[in-house]
């Protein structure tokens, strides 16, 4: 991935960051027939150096067979994105030489694979994840309000995986190209447009302009 040094995102800490934030991920292998993409539900784990994803796909996507061949894959997560429009720049009115662009987070998690096919890991893992995605609902669901062994029978029809990362890339482009005054105009115009991303990117380019050395 190309990332400019003004557009990195930060240290390992705040990759993870958004790892977790938003943990729905697009896994990507090459194959003789190509690329193989799944998207796909993560749990990332403070583990190794830079962390291990646990997750899981179904047992008739034929890509687990294509991981369990290469052990070699490309985690993508996406954060928030907005396009931005150049009307939102004084310096528009300035002198007009002004184009649009988009902000946007990601982070790309390049690592190994290894496919877990053993019935109390999987049972757990999807208790793991559903716990993860259920935290902060006034009734969170659990897998044990599952009848019996209803959750350990649709197991059975899942593969998992372990994704050891040994490289991990981030980037954040929020305006830190323009100047001060346009970052405040990308500001106001998201906060203005106001959809849920908007409001999350206009907070971003906030803080990097903040914390941008003052001249």
């Amino acid at each position: 991935m190309y990332v400019p040094e003004h557009f990195k995102l930060g240290d390992v800490g705040e990759q993870h960051a958004l790892m977790r934030a938003y943990p729905f991920a697009a896994l990507i292998t090459t194959s003789e027939a190509g690329f193989e993409v799944t998207h796909l539900p993560t749990v990332l784990k403070s583990e190794g150096a830079l962390g291990v994803v646990e997750c899981h796909v179904s047992r008739a996507n034929p890509h687990w067979k294509e991981i369990a061949k290469s052990g070699r894959g490309l985690l993508i997560y996406t954060g928030p994105e907005a396009y931005i429009t150049p009307a939102w720049y004084p310096s528009k009115h300035a002198h007009g030489k002004v184009v649009p662009t988009w902000n946007y987070a990601v982070v790309h998690a390049h690592g190994s694979a290894a496919i877990v096919d053993d019935r109390d890991w999987l049972v757990h893992h999807v208790s793991e994840l559903t716990d993860q995605q259920e935290a902060g609902a006034a009734v969170p669901w659990a897998t044990s309000d599952a009848p019996g062994n209803f959750v350990e029978m649709l197991s059975r029809g899942i593969v998992g995986m372990r994704f050891t990362i040994d490289r991990i890339e981030g980037k954040a482009k929020m305006s830190q190209n323009r100047e001060l005054p346009d970052r405040a105009g990308v500001v106001a115009g998201l906060k203005g447009r106001a959809t849920e991303a908007d409001t999350k990117v206009a907070e971003l380019v906030a803080a990097k302009a903040e914390s941008a050395p003052k001249t």
